[in-house]
């Protein structure tokens, strides 16, 4: 089979591989994640050995003052009452159960599951059940992405409706954009980050900084399970309030996933395998593109004025004259 032949980049044409730009990505992944071991190991460590010394203190002052108990049998009781919490039951009240397998606890624990956030607080025992997670699981974490990108692209959606409605008002449209994606901006963290923490403060007796703590622990499914609402015993929660979160949790995951979504699309380099740039004699950047020609060999092309190329995730990019950039590799 004929293979085309590309013929050689002309002078003053640069080519960019993406294999340095992979290596300098890696590094800083790496070096990021060498820099966050290190804060946490610097903060949490010392904590963490203070605590360990205080719960042993504490343990044998119990022994001196009952002598009738003995370190095994002290031992055995802390993993009994370690084991009865995990469990669900309530160690400071009469009371037997704190419902959390109850109608309101498992669709909260249903929810936490497809979603990936995993707090890791209650976990099923029964084997039965275990299996049934598996399957739950497997099938509704796509389900969970499905609906999660719908609701994403109705939100971007609404923004891009605002931002033509704003530019018929005789605005420039670059500012409209501007406008309606800070309004939604400012309009999402009030809804889903900086509101939520009240209600969390009045609800579990949290100050405001560890419900906003949990609030963005949440919604970013890192879930670490070390603050979860409705698991104070002392403490009487309305049927309401745990699907009210629920309902913040789907939605709240989709709003920060346009967040980490635009993040990313300023992070990430974009096109294909590499990047072709012209450099003409006035110092400007001109558009070029590739298309393989009747003879199999590819051949440069260069587009009319005012066209636009549609880039990766949906953003149409206007090329100006002076400043055009192309991906080559691909079919123009």
């Amino acid at each position: 089979m004929y293979q085309p032949r590309a013929r050689a980049a002309p002078k003053g044409r640069v080519q960019r591989c993406p294999l340095p730009t992979t290596c300098l990505l890696l590094l800083a992944y790496l070096a990021y994640l060498a820099l966050g071991t290190g804060v946490f190991w610097a903060l949490e460590g010392r904590a963490a050995q203070d605590s360990s010394r205080s719960f042993q203190r504490e343990k044998w002052e119990l022994l001196r003052n009952f002598t009738c108990l003995d370190g095994p049998a002290l031992d055995s009781l802390i993993r009994d009452i370690v084991e009865a919490y995990k469990n669900g039951a309530s160690l400071l009240s009469n009371t037997t159960s704190m419902g959390r397998w109850e109608f309101v606890g498992s669709f909260f624990f249903s929810v936490s599951t497809i979603t990936t956030i995993g707090y890791g607080n209650l976990s099923p025992h029964t084997m039965a059940a275990r299996l049934f997670c598996i399957v739950f699981a497997l099938v509704g974490i796509p389900l969970n992405l499905v609906v999660l990108n719908h609701l994403g692209h109705l939100m971007q959606q609404g923004v891009h409706h605002c931002a033509r409605r704003l530019g018929g008002t005789g605005r420039d449209p670059s500012k409209a954009r501007w406008l309606a994606g800070s309004s939604a901006l400012v309009s999402g963290l009030l809804l889903f980050l900086l509101l939520p923490p009240l209600l969390f403060s009045h609800m579990e007796g949290w100050s405001y900084i560890e419900g906003f703590y949990y609030a963005f622990i949440t919604l970013s499914t890192v879930g670490f399970g070390d603050y979860v609402i409705g698991m104070n015993p002392s403490r009487w929660y309305p049927l309401w309030y745990k699907n009210m979160v629920s309902l913040w949790i789907l939605f709240g995951m989709a709003w920060l996933a346009l967040i980490i979504k635009l993040i990313l699309s300023l992070l990430e380099t974009p096109g294909g395998a590499c990047s072709c740039y012209h450099h003409s004699s006035r110092e400007d950047f001109k558009f070029r593109s590739w298309r393989q020609g009747p003879d199999g060999e590819l051949e440069s092309h260069s587009p009319q004025q005012g066209c636009c190329l549609e880039e990766p995730m949906g953003i149409i990019q206007h090329l100006e004259p002076s400043t055009q950039v192309v991906h080559c590799g691909k079919d123009s």
